[in-house]
């Protein structure tokens, strides 16, 4: 087979037919390729010593030749015999499908530490396909959610990257009042930690240890080159823990419900005439009315209620009653009936929010 860089398209004629030019060519051995003929005109094709053979003998059998190079298909060939080329090609466009980086936008190192382990809990890590990428406002509930710290999470997509920018939430710049001696945070409660933000003092406990009511979190006080130096732990440490609520309802429960509001606009004169007054008084153009009929009713709580209702109303509840860092992330139902007009239970609340308190170090330390 003639290599597709050195084939030629020739075209023959002559006064005489040149059929006896091509016997005398294939009687030569020259290679002789997609042989047509029309009328006294033929077309082949042919390789460099054929058409070097052709040139030196054409004379004597009186024909004319027209040799021209054979570009048929050449932009073909570099397509789809170019294998460098397509790898090329084919190597960036499947590696687009894939999240190759994450950039994590926080001065704060403990920040940067939790979003990567939150992250991973997700299933969100290099290599992995970006179809497969949960939804931004997924990601951001569950960034949220777990970091207390946070007050916007956003998100910047290019191509493979992404790029995630904490927004921590404003401090305060009222100055700290220091209300009693120097101090340790200590649990206030069992759990288990999750994170820690500490204006004053040194670690004691780390991220995920277990820890027990009156355990030490954080110290006041300060080593370096054997001299110990009291400043006092402040700050606040985060952990998940169990609480047990009990609680009585009745089963009947009166609610009360917004309306719909509506807004009647009316065009009016702004000129009016009172009686007994040579001038006129002017008022605005536009009376405005509003309208809403709220609902009241009463509804009774039964068995199948248990998720939709009821422990929606104690985790209100228990919000109200809390401090606003207060998160729930889970619940189990211990004990629950149905007697006369009151519904009786326990759950069980998996809740996370700052266990430290403060415990005076003792004279002397």
């Amino acid at each position: 087979m003639l290599m597709i860089h050195n084939r030629y398209n020739i075209t023959m004629t002559g006064k005489v037919h040149p059929s006896r030019f091509l016997s005398f060519l294939a009687s030569s051995g020259v290679k002789v390729i997609g042989l047509t003929e029309s009328g006294s005109v033929i077309h082949f094709r042919t390789d460099k010593k054929g058409v070097a053979f052709i040139r030196k003998h054409r004379r004597k059998y009186r024909v004319k030749v027209e040799i021209r190079r054979n570009e048929e298909r050449s932009l073909e060939r570099r397509l789809f015999t170019a294998y460098r080329f397509l790898i090329a090609c084919v190597i960036p466009l499947v590696a687009s499908l894939f999240l190759w980086d994450i950039t994590i936008e926080s001065e704060v190192p403990e920040v940067n530490e939790r979003i990567v382990k939150q992250l991973e809990q997700v299933s969100i890590k290099k290599y992995r396909p970006l179809s497969k990428l949960p939804d931004e406002g997924e990601i951001r509930r569950v960034l949220m959610q777990n970091d207390p710290s946070l007050s916007w999470v956003r998100f910047t997509r290019s191509g493979s990257t992404m790029t995630i920018t904490p927004m921590l939430s404003p401090k305060l710049n009222d100055p700290v009042k220091d209300d009693g001696p120097p101090a340790d945070l200590v649990a206030r409660t069992s759990g288990v930690i999750t994170g820690f933000q500490l204006s004053r003092g040194e670690r004691v406990a780390r991220l995920h240890q277990t820890v027990e009511k009156g355990d030490i979190l954080a110290t006041g006080i300060l080593e370096q080159g054997g001299k110990k130096t009291v400043v006092g732990a402040a700050g606040k440490v985060y952990a998940d823990y169990w609480s047990k609520y009990t609680f009585t309802i009745p089963k009947k429960i009166d609610y009360a419900l917004l309306g719909e509001e509506n807004i009647r606009l009316i065009w009016q004169s702004p000129i009016t005439w009172n009686s007994g007054n040579d001038f006129p008084s002017f008022r605005s153009f536009l009376e405005t009315e509003w309208q809403r009929n709220d609902r009241k009713g009463q509804f009774e709580l039964a068995e199948g209620m248990e998720e939709t209702v009821i422990i929606p109303l104690i985790k209100y509840k228990i919000m109200t009653e809390s401090s606003s860092e207060l998160i729930i992330k889970d619940e189990n139902i211990l004990h629950l009936t149905f007697q006369d007009d009151t519904v009786r239970g326990t759950i069980l609340f998996l809740m996370n929010e700052n266990i430290a308190t403060k415990r005076p170090i003792p004279q002397g330390d």
